[in-house]
């Protein structure tokens, strides 16, 4: 028996993933590993950052890095292959090979248990899947339903009557098809008894295929045609998630009239409650600071006026109102502002607020936000206060009817019952789309969130 070479063995290429929503690109952060390492399937090999947020890629194979086809810092096209991996010994083919013509007059092999799902080695022998109990398929038809089965697993019709089959994957590529959601029974499956693979979700969420371009030197970047001195100037290219944010606040800033509304408010009683929440017993590990109580206070503010928890559909002409409050806390990081949400945060209690926002504030600060983290929200707040500032006139996050911003919290002389005495103090502002918010309504939402931080324990009787 002769053993294939590195070099005869077949190549596969895999291809730049659409990881979020429609995204057309990304920019190849980090590689993981390099020509020659070996590489098994789920294993992380390199960093992207989309418009959205920094995402690590997992290959969906076992093999050796034949070639990275491009260098860290390329911009690179969803659909184009961006690593070669040889597969020697474990690889499925590129494509699946159409199945041998069914002989009804043949005799057909004893129904064999469906396989277990432990990889994707290629099978030694055909199988067939034993029907479910009840079903009625006659010996001379086993075939012939197997092979319909099979049909329906990739989404062809078929005149056969066929047997009801959950779609055969994995737990890690189910859990791969839910984060980038993907309908695993619109897949069609290439390995061996129609297991659905890795490779199999990510084509399912690419563009309409296109021949991968041939690999070339990647380009050097386009250089402005007026020179400048690069002793007294820096040039940074606009990219990833700071070029999305740029232009997702031209176009809200643009299209929905914003109008922001002030108030200052005395919040002395909600710092001393914050203080006595971090000795609670039910709230010790958990992140407890001043932006969970005003998450909570705009959270019961929206429950007493729903109709600013809304979005403008300007296709339909229709004002949508959410009955789920998603809501965004503005993340600032290096690599540019973020806006991930807590999902149906109004049906939260305050300890599971407190580590939700935890979990976002670390989640971010790692840069490990994904996609999904980021949409669907329908609110948010910003807390420029952590930089020092009073406050500020914040430009809604595209889609959304508010955003709340929280100025630095200082002690300020202040009328407290007859007395000028020093107190805690901030300024919050809040910004909305004229559209969806009146005057009226924008101003009741403000006011109860400014009551609730004076008399905190309004939090209980308005909640």
């Amino acid at each position: 028996m002769t053993t294939m070479t590195e070099a005869e063995a077949p190549v596969r290429e895999f291809k730049m993933p659409d990881v979020g929503e429609g995204l057309t690109e990304a920019e190849i952060l980090k590689w993981y590993v390099q020509p020659g390492d070996t590489v098994t399937d789920g294993q992380v090999v390199c960093e992207v950052e989309t418009a959205k947020a920094a995402v690590e890629l997992p290959i969906p194979y076992d093999g050796v890095v034949h070639e990275l086809r491009f260098p860290e810092g390329t911009t690179v096209a969803v659909g184009t292959s961006i690593i070669a991996v040889s597969v020697a010994g474990g690889g499925a083919p590129e494509e699946t090979p159409a199945a041998p013509p069914v002989q009804e007059e043949a005799k057909p092999a004893a129904p064999a248990r469906t396989p277990v799902l432990v990889g994707y080695g290629v099978s030694t022998s055909a199988t067939k899947r034993r029907p479910r109990k009840g079903a009625e398929i006659p010996a001379q038809e086993a075939s012939v339903a197997t092979a319909a089965v099979q049909t329906e697993l990739n989404g062809r019709a078929t005149g056969t009557a066929v047997v009801e089959q959950r779609p055969l994957a994995k737990p890690p590529v189910r859990k791969l098809a839910k984060d980038l959601g993907v309908d695993l029974a619109t897949v069609t499956p290439s390995g061996p008894d129609g297991i659905i693979t890795r490779e199999d979700v990510h084509a399912a969420v690419a563009p309409a295929p296109v021949r991968a371009p041939e690999p070339v030197a990647p380009s050097a970047p386009s250089v402005p045609s007026a020179t400048y001195d690069t002793t007294r100037e820096t040039r940074i290219p606009v990219k990833g998630v700071r070029r999305a944010t740029a232009a997702a606040m031209v176009g809200s800033a643009f299209t929905a009239p914003h109008v922001t509304e002030f108030v200052t408010v005395d919040v002395t009683r909600t710092m001393k409650l914050v203080e006595e929440l971090k000795q609670d017993k039910e709230m010790q590990g958990r992140r407890v600071n001043p932006l969970l109580l005003i998450a909570k206070a705009l959270l019961v503010a929206i429950k007493r006026n729903p109709d600013i928890n809304a979005s403008w559909d300007d296709a339909a002409q229709e004002i949508v109102l959410k009955h789920y409050v998603n809501l965004g806390i503005a993340a600032a990081t290096p690599r540019g502002l973020i806006v991930p949400n807590i999902k149906d945060a109004h049906a939260k209690t305050l300890p599971q607020l407190a580590d939700s926002l935890g979990e976002l504030v670390s989640t971010a600060r790692d840069g490990k936000t994904s996609p999904a983290a980021m949409q669907g929200g329908t609110v948010t707040i910003t807390n420029v206060g952590v930089f020092g500032i009073d406050t500020g006139t914040p430009i809604l996050n595209p889609g959304e009817s508010a955003i709340l911003a929280i100025g630095t919290i200082k002690l300020q002389p202040w009328v407290h019952k007859g007395k000028v005495k020093p107190r805690q103090v901030t300024t919050l502002a809040l910004s909305f789309d004229h559209r969806l918010v009146d005057g009226e309504l924008g101003s009741k939402v403000l006011a109860d969130v400014a009551a609730i931080l004076e008399q905190p324990k309004r939090l209980i009787t308005w909640a």
